[in-house]
């Protein structure tokens, strides 16, 4: 990977009322930022201030937490940015599950305990840069070896049993290469340097987001010997195999996939399969129409726990745990009536029973599901509390984080969620004597049927109820996303800077139970629109918000709703339409991943009848906006691909309407994977904001300065 820091991202906007305007760069330490800025924009943190964007360089995070057998240590990745080059460092570290000795052991990812604790294993690259399998000895020498030597990346890392294997995925070259049916005969001259030939696709699903294109490759399942060796592939024929889990027994593994003609056109439907570790020998375990995923067999190897629920002709549903014998019989729902998706499953110790957690209302919380159908929370409340590993004697550790902490990692019985022991800190040195903003929920009606929204506003850290402050509405995508209480740093920013932050999880959010998901199926967007402006309104009731003074962004869904809003409305003094769908006719053609999935949210395809499509694009309305409407997406975006912002800039420019549209550099679907990016967004956006709004320019200042 390219660690140097991208160049500025291109911004191109011609006001109308004013001559062509110029960015000069400015030089901010460590880093090229392509906006001239006044300069106390980026400021080191102040004690007992209000929080600053310069302060993101100094932002850890943690993740993937694992316990050891034994349940004494805890590993987990530590993540840190590199500053010169511009790029988000891995290593591994670990600490006692009390809290003490945290300490730095490898550099690395994905850590993963041997069956008896005496090894590690992990990934990080070779001596050329290739990422391998490598272990450490968890003695007091601490030996490191490096098990693989591979040509791809390895990934989905997970020792057997008996400590003796490894499997793990890796993509390799397809059986029937499309290049096999197009073999050319060139009259090449010797020694002519000639263009390369060019790219032959013939897959339906031919390229992905932060990937590429993925060529005549597909996903297999390997074993290697955990002392190092050959890796030997399991899996043949052209399909993407799922993740495997080893069975107790050590001699197969389960994962899930489709494994039949025509597999991507099936993109509503997988089944769990069996394989055999030694011969490869494949047999399906599940066959029930719908998707079944994530397989986690019990400790005594008896049952199956996994994820699914039966087909069905709605855009969105929420899954549910179900169990079924090793065998495939017996196959039943325990969490259906709960009606909201669950994360990764653990089985109890005993195996009575699954451990999961899931999001719920705008929180996330951890849940027991007996086998016997008895489903109950075990920890409740206004929390981001996530369940990531459990020890065979019933000690677990996960994430926990709330508005204003971030997500730290922590130690608790798994019974016994609430008797946590905080293991992680990083950025309390970053936050030490910063005052955040208030964080408040906010439920409203919707104007369009009375529908409850949920969401959440940030007031500024000087808040003060007798003054008006600017708002920004901020809107999530997916749309089958969800917005949470957590700590959010981009956010906490924005109020630092004096404003009022909203965001919501308006109709077709995920979270909230399958009718309220589905509910913008054949109709997104539309009243999800009357749900944003509702919640803007209870706001607005409140007595703090300027109403001639509010703003509106959003990326992905957000994009799409963003630029739907500024054709539906005027109240907004300016809006960015970040990495946004415009034109539903032709964005099925041009997305990454399965098409087919985009056409399921409408009743006919566009060559039968475009008047769907047509009346849901945002730039059918684009002759309604008087907003000024800033778009921002990345390059490389495979996603939501820059032909659909450049349609709407295209489309305003031509109306001679204010605009501007700023191409990330480095970037795919978003504009903040790279630590220099997320600064320029943020900069970026509120630089857009402040040219057409009306600010209080001295407290504004202050506030930037923490003073």
């Amino acid at each position: 990977m390219d660690t140097r820091a991208p160049a500025s991202p291109r911004v191109l906007f011609r006001n109308p009322a004013r001559s062509p305007v110029t960015l000069a760069a400015i030089v901010v330490p460590g880093l090229l930022c392509g906006l001239a800025l006044p300069a106390p924009t980026l400021v080191a943190q102040e004690p007992n201030g209000a929080l600053a964007l310069e302060s993101w360089l100094d932002w850890e995070r943690v993740q993937d937490p694992r316990i050891s057998p034994d349940g004494g240590s805890v590993v987990y990745e530590r993540l840190w940015v590199d500053k010169m080059n511009d790029a988000w460092e891995s290593s591994i570290w670990i600490v006692n599950s009390d809290g003490s000795r945290p300490r730095h052991l490898v550099d690395g990812s994905s850590p993963r305990w041997s069956p008896d604790g005496s090894r590690l294993a992990f990934l990080a690259p070779d001596d050329e840069g290739n990422t391998q399998i490598f272990v450490r000895w968890m003695d007091a020498e601490g030996a490191v070896s490096q098990v693989t030597r591979l040509t791809d990346s390895p990934s989905n890392l997970a020792w057997s049993p008996d400590g003796t294997r490894f499997s793990f995925t890796m993509r390799v070259g397809a059986e029937q290469p499309t290049a096999r049916h197009w073999s050319l005969s060139l009259p090449k001259p010797e020694g002519a340097t000639w263009t390369p030939g060019p790219r032959i696709i013939e897959r339906l699903v031919y390229r992905q987001d932060r990937i590429g294109f993925l060529g005549d490759k597909y996903q297999h399942i390997f074993v290697v010997p955990a002392e190092g060796g050959t890796a030997r592939q399991l899996t043949e024929g052209d399909y993407n195999f799922g993740v495997p889990t080893w069975e107790p027994d050590g001699r197969s593994l389960l994962f899930s996939g489709l494994i039949i003609e025509d597999a991507e056109y099936r993109w509503q439907e997988t089944e769990i399969y069996r394989l055999n570790a030694e011969s490869g020998e494949l047999s399906q375990v599940t066959t029930r129409k719908g998707p079944d995923n994530r397989p986690v067999p019990s400790p005594d190897g008896r049952m199956i726990a996994y994820v699914g629920h039966d087909t069905t002709t709605f855009d969105y549903m929420e899954s549910a745990v179900y169990v079924m014998n090793a065998d495939g019989s017996n196959p039943r729902a325990l969490t259906a009536e709960m009606d909201r998706s669950p994360g990764a499953l653990h089985w109890a110790p005993d195996g009575g029973g699954i451990y999961f957690d899931a999001a719920a209302d705008g929180y996330r919380n951890i849940h027991y599901a007996s086998v016997d159908g008895d489903v109950r929370a075990m920890s409740e409340g206004p929390q981001m509390f996530g369940l990531n590993d459990v020890s065979d004697g019933g000690m677990a550790v996960g994430m926990w984080g709330d508005a204003h902490e971030p997500g730290d990692i922590h130690a608790f019985p798994v019974d016994r969620p609430d008797r946590r022991t905080r293991l992680t800190d990083v950025n309390a040195d970053v936050l030490a004597g910063v005052t955040l903003g208030e964080v408040e929920q906010v439920w409203s009606e919707s104007s369009h049927d009375g529908l409850p929204i949920h969401g959440w506003v940030i007031k500024p850290p000087d808040f003060d109820a007798s003054r008006q402050y600017p708002l920004i509405l901020v809107i999530h995508g997916g749309p089958h996303g969800m917005y949470n209480g957590g700590f959010n740093f981009s956010w906490q920013e924005h109020a630092a800077n004096g404003y009022v932050v909203l965001y919501t999880n308006p109709r077709g959010s995920s979270g909230y139970g399958t009718e309220f998901g589905n509910a913008i199926q054949y109709d997104y967007p539309n009243h999800d629109f009357d749900d944003l402006m509702s919640s803007v309104d209870e706001v607005i009731s409140r007595g703090y918000v300027d109403d001639g003074n509010m703003f509106v962004y959003g990326c992905s869904g957000g994009g799409v709703l963003t630029s739907w809003v500024v054709g539906h409305t005027d109240r907004f003094r300016a809006a960015s339409a970040n990495c946004p769908v415009v034109n539903w006719f032709n964005f099925p053609n041009e997305v990454d991943g399965n098409y087919l999935r985009w056409y399921a949210d409408f009743q006919e395809f566009p060559w039968v009848d475009p008047s769907e499509h047509i009346r849901r694009s945002p730039i059918s309305y684009v002759g309604n906006v008087t907003t000024p409407t800033m778009l921002m997406t990345g390059v490389l975006d495979l996603r939501t691909p820059m032909s659909q912002t450049e349609q709407f800039y295209q489309a305003l420019k031509a109306q001679n309407k204010p605009t501007a549209m700023v191409q990330f550099e480095g970037e795919w679907h978003g504009t903040s994977r790279l630590p220099s990016n997320f600064l320029r967004t943020q900069l970026i956006l509120r630089k857009w904001f402040e040219r057409w709004g009306t600010h209080d320019d001295e407290r504004t200042a202050a506030t930037q300065t923490g003073s």
